[in-house]
């Protein structure tokens, strides 16, 4: 089992999509997680930051906030006044069902997990807008009326055209001062995830990146909320269990992920997805 030091998975989401509008009173304390489905998070009041994949993101009022699935982050919410957001979890075969080979509803994820900005901070009337789809998406669920269903899909395919077309526009670029984030660090992910089938032992991302055994783990750990070793471990999942979702043999997935032993994989993905890889869709 995965202690409280370790990146764990939170939250299922079997359908669509999902809306929460939760105000917390107190700071809460979660630990590094990440999602099988992307969230999107609207920050009404409050004082808070994201810490995603080792950058961390600083939340005004009104901004938005896209976590792609996947990726390992952690709020860190300041109790000294109420933590008031909406927040989205929405599966990636809804986006498909609406996308088109023109304009794939997945890209303001897809950017923002590739290197983008993951925030947007819009002005006044634009954040009338944002506001005014969660609201209304918020009230076709109270409102039980004829075709509910219709207007609440659709004030979350008009929230998710508008934040495609923000994140477009804004080319990856973010507010001086709104983000904190570790160089070296960052390289050093960078090179675990286009190096997963390799050997990466502590000794070999020491030598690769001139840095000292402790230095490494103990940075790493201090930016990122877990050790090299669960990080990797986490990646080469993440990785198995999308290319199994392609279709990619197990025993192919395993080895391209980069588990030599297939009995250690077998129980690390039962571990993670409570199934076994041949059960997983």
């Amino acid at each position: 089992m995965l202690d409280r030091s370790e990146v764990g998975k939170r939250g299922y989401l079997n359908e669509d999509y999902r809306l929460f509008h939760p105000k917390d009173t107190r700071a809460l304390k979660l630990g590094y997680h990440y999602h099988e489905f992307d969230k999107l998070v609207f920050l009404l009041r409050g004082r808070t930051s994201y810490t995603i994949e080792g950058k961390r993101y600083l939340l005004r009022p009104m901004d938005v906030l896209l976590v792609s699935r996947n990726l390992i982050h952690l709020p860190v919410i300041d109790g000294s006044e109420p933590y008031d957001r909406m927040v989205l979890w929405v599966r990636r075969e809804f986006l498909a069902r609406y996308s088109t080979p023109e304009a794939d509803l997945a890209t303001c994820f897809d950017l923002t997990a590739r290197g983008g900005f993951p925030m947007s901070r819009p002005g006044g009337d634009d954040r009338l807008r944002y506001g005014g789809y969660f609201a209304v998406r918020e009230g076709a669920d109270k409102d039980g009326g004829f075709a509910a269903g219709v207007l609440a899909d659709t004030c979350v395919l008009r929230l998710l055209v508008a934040l495609n077309r923000d994140v477009l526009a804004d080319s990856g670029r973010g507010e001086a001062g709104s983000y904190r984030f570790d160089p070296k660090m960052e390289e050093v992910t960078h090179y675990i995830r286009d190096h997963l089938a390799e050997d990466l032992t502590i000794d070999h991302l020491s030598r690769a990146f001139f840095l000292s055994r402790y230095y490494l783990m103990h940075r790493f750990k201090e930016v990122y909320g877990c050790t090299v070793h669960q990080y990797i471990r986490q990646k080469r999942l993440q990785k198995a269990a999308e290319d199994i979702r392609r279709g990619v043999p197990v025993l192919k997935a395993a080895e391209e992920a980069g588990f030599g032993d297939y009995s250690v994989f077998l129980r690390a993905f039962r571990e993670a997805y409570g199934r076994s890889p041949r059960e997983w869709k």
